[in-house]
């Protein structure tokens, strides 16, 4: 039984405001083939949630009405949705760029065999966790022989173009830190990635992307069975950047559960801290059909708690990795 974590201060963070809408981040389900420390979301074998065709279907409907450019896709593991091809086809087909966020080891369970050929047809921009190069550090803390597939998975892509120069087919890799600390430089670990990658095991990408672990959840919880919790939040605090905060993810960004609910940010949703909309009347949670009658998010407040602190923390921290450069 995971502890229960501290309240976070809803008071000491800077207030900020959305800009204009460029992408929905949709998390299809929890399910997932992985158990990872540092996943915010809980995912795992047992979760069922999952995004029904109801919600789906308004989904299509909002592409459709908003200048949408990006459909992000997570879980869990986003491709184990049973439509989760429907839905990358419908928004390829509106001209959208589609990102998965695919942990690689699915590419190789039973049932998944022709999945990556599907991405690369759709054109589908793949970006995978890895958080280092090493066999150990991986197996620590994504699980046993998960090194081993994930870079299976990559040769995988590899073969099909994805991380070749010239071949359009985008292959970016997430780095997590193993603990309380902040990720190092973004350009030099990608560097790294890049040599050892190569040389080890013939793999190349496009960029790695560096992301702060989120202070909730299961990594959250297991910060505060080894007593490291506060002192992770001052790390936090401390290394707090406000030239960070015009670039935010959830500036640009919505967040949208597997039940349709909307949230500022994937972390939120964790926190079940939803969406602010003035237009919401008698209800206290905005949902896809909000979006159906709204124009613009533009100037709505996000709502904020320290958990954000990791996001605007040395070099900042966005789904899209680090936010300056160093």
């Amino acid at each position: 039984m995971l502890p229960t974590l501290p309240l976070l201060n809803a008071l000491s963070f800077p207030a900020i405001h959305r800009a204009q809408l460029h992408a929905l981040q949709i998390n299809l389900t929890y399910l997932c083939n992985q158990r990872c420390l540092h996943c915010h979301v809980n995912a795992g074998p047992t979760r069922k949630e999952a995004m029904t065709d109801e919600s789906l279907a308004l989904l299509h409907q909002v592409i459709d009405a908003h200048a949408v450019q990006t459909l992000d896709l997570t879980g869990g593991a986003p491709e184990m949705h049973p439509r989760f091809r429907d839905l990358v086809m419908h928004a390829r087909r509106e001209g959208l760029r589609v990102i998965d966020r695919c942990n690689l080891t699915i590419l190789s369970e039973p049932g998944y065999a022709d999945l990556a050929e599907f991405l690369a047809a759709q054109e589908v921009e793949v970006t995978a966790s890895l958080p280092c190069y090493s066999r150990e550090n991986v197996d620590k803390q994504r699980g046993d022989g998960v090194f081993d597939a994930s870079i299976e998975g990559l040769k995988q892509l590899n073969r099909l173009g994805y991380g070749v120069e010239g071949s359009g087919l985008i292959l970016n890799l997430v780095f997590n830190p193993q603990g309380a600390s902040l990720p190092p430089p973004q350009a030099q670990l990608e560097a790294e990635y890049k040599v050892h990658l190569a040389e080890d095991f013939g793999i190349h990408f496009n960029h790695l992307l560096t992301i702060t672990n989120q202070p909730i959840a299961r990594f959250g919880s297991t910060l505060v069975s080894k007593g490291q919790f506060n002192g992770y939040m001052q790390l936090l605090r401390d290394s707090y950047r406000p030239e960070n905060l015009d670039d935010l993810m959830c500036r640009s960004v919505v967040s949208v559960d597997w039940q349709g609910y909307l949230y500022d940010c994937d972390f939120n949703q964790m926190l079940e801290l939803p969406m602010a909309l003035p237009e919401l009347i008698g209800r206290d949670r905005a949902h896809l059909r909000d979006l159906l009658q709204v124009s613009s998010l533009h100037s709505n407040p996000i709502i904020t708690r320290d958990h954000c602190y990791a996001c605007t923390a040395g070099q900042g921290s966005s789904c899209a990795g680090a936010l300056q450069n160093q």
